[in-house]
């Protein structure tokens, strides 16, 4: 009870006892408001209340404070959902059905699969042992993959801006441009990276030029999306304040938009070094050059310990991109 006379607060049981609008008692699950004047709680109220009772008569707040209990809530919490979303059944259930589907269609044979899962250990087993004796040529094709990976992000990054800035709804504020760009950008965004690259390969010739051609159109789309969105996401009410006192489109977007998206940038460019990285490690396989033509190429001469110096070595490469960035970010 909080009693504004005498400066006092106590405790109802377990429960503490507050005031709302006059004196409001708070017992176990039970919620009892009092309208009226401040009271003294020092009779047989407060001698309830000090037992952990969960309930005040309506007599004795007729006694202390002239008026009776105006409010009683002893009802639950409804804790039911009460706007269910139907979609959420039938997206699970088509989920279920085309996996059935998938799996009837595949045929799968899972007595032969299951059988050859002892034979994973095996090569794993072999990949462990680690054969340094060409670890040359496995350096000089970490750091073809590295640049690779590094030229293909800062050609992009540079596209990126541009066309993201192209396709942010505020900066120029031209729909049709922004649907124009965000449209063209979603078709090659849906391309698949090594797609793009054997494309580039049938154009420029097996190499790393194929793999930084192929890489840039897979991650300029990327950056146009993901900085338009960051452009977005500042103030709208800013941009119209700078346009207001004349400030030119082109210089909101290089003193205010940019700057304040520099952030999500250095995010978006960090995530993004670290998906070329792993896919240039993949795009090695397919002829563009890098680290992953030389685990394809000693994977299938079985010459799994120098493979697994390889994969061993990318998976530390990709650590220190990661830890880098991160580090970055903090620092930002």
């Amino acid at each position: 009870v909080d009693d504004r006379r005498n400066g006092r607060r106590r405790r109802c049981g377990t429960d503490i006892v507050f005031l709302y609008q006059g004196i409001s008692v708070r017992c176990g699950a039970e919620h009892h408001f009092v309208g009226g004047r401040h009271g003294d709680f020092s009779g047989p109220g407060d001698r309830a209340a000090s037992k952990g009772d969960t309930e005040m008569t309506n007599e004795i707040a007729q006694q202390k404070i002239g008026r009776p209990l105006i409010l009683e809530c002893h009802r639950k919490i409804p804790v039911k959902c009460q706007n269910r979303n139907r979609l959420v059944p039938i997206f699970l259930v088509a989920t279920v059905v085309l996996t059935v589907a998938s799996l009837f269609y595949l045929q799968i044979d899972w007595i032969k699969l299951l059988s050859r899962v002892p034979d994973i250990g095996g090569v794993f087993w072999e990949l462990g042992h680690l054969d340094f004796a060409n670890m040359s040529v496995i350096g000089e094709a970490m750091l073809e993959t590295v640049s690779i990976a590094v030229l293909s992000l800062l050609y992009s990054l540079g596209f990126g801006v541009i066309f993201g800035m192209l396709a942010a709804k505020y900066i120029f504020r031209l729909p049709w441009l922004s649907v124009i760009t965000q449209s063209f950008f979603t078709f090659l965004r849906a391309v698949p990276t090594p797609v793009w690259v054997l494309l580039m390969m049938v154009c420029l010739g097996m190499g790393p030029e194929a793999g930084v051609a192929g890489l840039c159109v897979h991650t300029t789309a990327f950056f146009t999306k993901s900085f338009a969105q960051s452009f977005e996401s500042i103030s709208e009410e800013t941009v119209e304040a700078l346009e207001a006192v004349g400030t030119s489109r082109l210089s909101i977007f290089t003193n205010a938009v940019l700057p304040a998206a520099f952030s999500q940038i250095v995010a978006w460019t960090g995530m993004r070094l670290e998906t070329n990285f792993s896919e240039c490690a993949v795009l090695g396989m397919v002829g563009a050059g890098g680290i992953g033509f030389v685990i394809s190429r000693n994977l299938q001469s079985y010459e799994y310990g120098t493979a697994g110096t390889a994969i061993l070595l990318v998976f530390v490469v990709a650590y220190a991109i990661e830890r880098m960035f991160v580090q970055i970010k903090k620092k930002i």
